[in-house]
């Protein structure tokens, strides 16, 4: 059936095509109405999928019981060091050492998930809106609030009932709407989920069981894996994610963790209905969100041995909203990428626009080494360090515009920061090194000989940079460190 449906897409493009160039008017007629029988299959294939979605949701729910969080994990707290003054000219006697195992690879951001079937838009006489908010940010989609759907009760009868009344006529235009919201402000899954949540707090008018049931046909109908669940007074939606998600309660449904988009009780009755070509949930971000504007209090970071290197700079505090909501996570197994999926997120254009081009004059001329030096010395002096555990109450790290929004950092916000200037400013590949209890960075350099520890790693040579080492030149591995003992996360 699906390669069927593939088919007449493909044939029903073509006929798209060709029937702009065809001057016969009863030939032209012809493949209107073959057009017009094509769009139908799409459509009864979508409705059929539908149908039987519904029909399985009458089927008896089952209980589950939560899963335990997997518990962030908690490294002893290494402070910041100060280089003695006397030992900054020093040449270091450089420690190399091979990496061959305990390294992390970047992970791809994979296209993001799609209706079973192409959405397209319909027809109505009056055209009417709902406007809502998320993150700070105004949109607007095409629906009529007299359609909106109303849950009768709880039992698997009232919600297939509910979702029956869910017609193409009233809800494709909203859903094509999403979509194109989605696309336009490129939003990521986890922005996008958090989107459709306000979209149905809007619709549904505070009736928390109404979001509920709209959030999940819009977040279905967009091609995301999700499941419904009750505890017979609220209705909930779980979604499916690859990641382990931090400090969260999840439910296991056939090996696939499920989390609650808001808090969940300890046991509750499932339907694990699924929904043809639904895909998990990414929590990878591969482009700036463009999210509205709010700027945030102008702030200025100065190096402290070079002080002409200098930059103003307000971050979005949309995007710091959004940053907030962000769940700390991993993919699984390997407890190492939670730090990369914050240190390969781009950093916002709306900051890169403020600080990238001053920092480019100021770094002008001088070679590499001269220039990573210059924004090592940056990070490590424009900052105030402070630990998670005191300020936040645990574990967090920051995208890198959270360093430049908030009064303090420790050592992995840093090192967050400092990779991601580097390869903005510069094109020149770092990795994160990770030791019990610290994060520092190294880079591979790609002209002369820069002196100074190393890590060896395919091959090529990353000389250390620690934004934590305070004062210490390139190539100063902090003390206490042993690069023996490292594991090395690679970055985009």
């Amino acid at each position: 059936m699906r390669r069927l449906i593939v088919i007449l897409g493909m044939v029903l493009g073509m006929v798209d095509i060709h029937a702009q160039h065809v001057p016969d008017k009863r030939t032209r007629a012809m493949l209107e109405e073959f057009r017009k029988e094509t769009r139908k299959d799409f459509e009864d294939f979508r409705q059929q999928c539908m149908d039987e979605f519904i029909a399985f949701v009458r089927n008896p729910w089952k209980e589950f019981r939560e899963e335990a969080p997997v518990p962030r994990p908690k490294d002893e707290d290494v402070p910041p060091v100060v280089i003695p003054k006397e030992d900054e000219a020093i040449p270091v006697i450089p420690k190399p050492i091979v990496i061959d195992e305990d390294v992390v690879k970047p992970q791809p951001v994979q296209p993001q998930p799609q209706p079973v079937q192409p959405i397209e838009e319909v027809p109505v006489p009056e055209v009417k809106y709902v406007s809502f908010s998320f993150l700070g940010t105004p949109a607007r989609v095409r629906f009529d609030t007299a359609d909106a759907i109303h849950l009768a009760g709880l039992s698997g009868n009232d919600i297939a009932d509910a979702l029956g009344r869910f017609t193409r006529e009233s809800y494709d235009n909203m859903i094509f709407d999403c979509l194109a919201l989605r696309s336009e402000l490129q939003l990521s899954d986890w922005a996008y989920l958090q989107m459709l949540r306000s979209l149905s707090a809007q619709v549904a008018a505070g009736n928390a069981n109404d979001a509920a049931l709209l959030l999940a046909v819009l977040y279905m109908q967009s091609g995301y894996q999700m499941r419904l669940a009750t505890d017979n007074r609220r209705l909930y939606v779980l979604y499916a994610t690859r990641h382990d998600i931090f400090d969260k309660v999840y439910y296991n449904l056939d090996g696939t963790k499920y989390y609650g988009v808001e808090d969940m009780p300890s046991s509750i009755y499932i339907c694990n209905a699924s929904f043809p070509q639904e895909q998990q949930m990414s929590l990878l971000i591969g482009k700036c969100q463009k999210l509205a504007v709010r700027r945030g209090d102008a702030r200025t970071i100065c190096s402290a041995r070079y002080p002409d290197l200098k930059a103003e700079v307000s971050v979005n505090r949309n995007l710091i909203e959004f940053y907030s909501t962000y769940p700390t996570s991993m993919l699984a197994p390997d407890i190492m990428t939670r730090w990369a999926m914050y240190a390969n997120t781009p950093m916002d254009e709306t900051v890169t626009s403020q600080m990238y081009p001053v920092l480019r004059d100021r770094l002008r001329g001088l070679s590499q080494k001269e220039a990573v030096e210059r924004l090592l010395n940056l990070v490590q002096t424009g900052f105030v360090y402070e630990y998670d555990d005191k300020v936040w109450g645990g574990d967090r790290a920051f995208f890198a515009e959270e360093s430049l929004f908030y009064p303090y950092c420790d050592c992995e916000d840093r090192s967050i920061l400092l990779t991601r200037m580097v390869r903005d400013l510069l094109g020149l590949q770092c990795i994160l090194i990770y030791y019990p209890g610290h994060l520092a960075t190294a880079v591979r350099f790609t002209e002369g000989t820069v002196q100074g520890d190393y890590i060896m790693l395919d091959g090529n040579r990353y000389i250390v940079a620690d934004p934590t080492y305070i004062n210490a030149p390139l190539g100063h591995t902090m003390p206490q460190m042993d690069n023996k003992t490292a594991k090395v996360i690679l970055l985009e």
